[in-house]
């Protein structure tokens, strides 16, 4: 309602977002059974890391910044000193990564994620994006992955493989995860141009975009410290913010962190929009 427009809005209210996380981190606690918008919207306007954006009737979309696999990938690259690759698992190609496939049986505990991710062609009106591929994978609630770290090395759980439909969506039932020392609260992704590439062992270094989704505050006040099994999230978390954290305190975070309605009793859904350039 002023001339300054909706992205100067945007700026204010991530800011006071942050502002508010170390207060609101001990009163998480009286907002269990709300049900309620946690966050702001994650693709609005602005330019991305290449400055490239698309206006549509609803406003614009931008570019998802490019980040870090990580050490952790299992995408068929060499990371950790390991070259590791859950995407050619029989059964990686599914919507619930909470427990392991193959010959691994454990299943990751946690409180309940949905992640609805929808790619947009942010170069041609936001249009969804059908038939692409995405991977998706992160930590246990106690801050370990899956193939790589102890205690964790024989599961493949918290990995899986969605297609995109009609409408650029792709949807994954796991767990909240944890906050490990030095990073703020994400979910890795990387995004292939079809499953035959995403899962062709051949070619590991076509790994199309990679990004991470940032979780947002007010979620993470309410589970740290409350949920079972996080309890080693809470100094983590409290030692690091979106602006000090090494990969989202270098982009644009806002186009990064998901929009998310839920609670701890019945499970939190995070939604995200990822413009691509095509």
């Amino acid at each position: 309602m002023h001339e300054h427009g909706l992205r100067h809005d945007m700026n204010v209210l991530m800011q006071q977002t942050l502002d508010r996380r170390r207060g609101l981190r001990w009163l998480g606690g009286a907002a269990l059974g709300a049900v309620a918008p946690l966050s702001l919207l994650a693709c609005g306007g602005g330019s991305d890391d290449d400055g490239s954006t698309a206006s549509t009737d609803g406003g614009s979309c931008s570019v998802i910044p490019t980040e870090t696999a990580g050490p952790y990938p299992a995408d068929g690259s060499v990371a950790s000193g390991q070259r590791q690759n859950a995407l050619t698992l029989s059964g990686i190609v599914r919507s619930d990564i909470r427990s392991s496939i193959g010959n691994a049986s454990g299943t990751a505990l946690g409180v309940p994620l949905t992640v609805v991710l929808t790619l947009v062609n942010a170069g041609s009106a936001c249009e969804a994006l059908a038939g692409r591929a995405v991977y998706l994978w992160h930590c246990t609630r106690d801050g370990g992955y899956s193939m790589y770290s102890g205690g964790h090395t024989q599961e493949n759980y918290l990995r899986g493989i969605q297609v995109s439909d009609s409408n650029g969506q792709v949807t994954f039932t796991t767990i909240f995860p944890g906050c490990y020392s030095g990073r703020w609260p994400h979910i890795h992704f990387e995004v292939y141009q079809s499953l035959d590439i995403a899962t062709d062992d051949s070619v590991v270094s076509d790994h199309g975009k990679v990004s991470q989704l940032a979780l947002p505050a007010i979620a993470c006040d309410q589970i740290y410290g409350v949920a079972a099994g996080y309890s080693a999230s809470v100094a983590n978390y409290a030692n690091i913010s979106l602006a000090s954290d090494g990969v989202f305190g270098n982009d644009s975070a806002a186009h990064q962190v998901a929009t998310m309605t839920g609670s701890v009793d019945a499970g939190y859904t995070a939604r995200l929009t990822v413009g691509l350039a095509i």
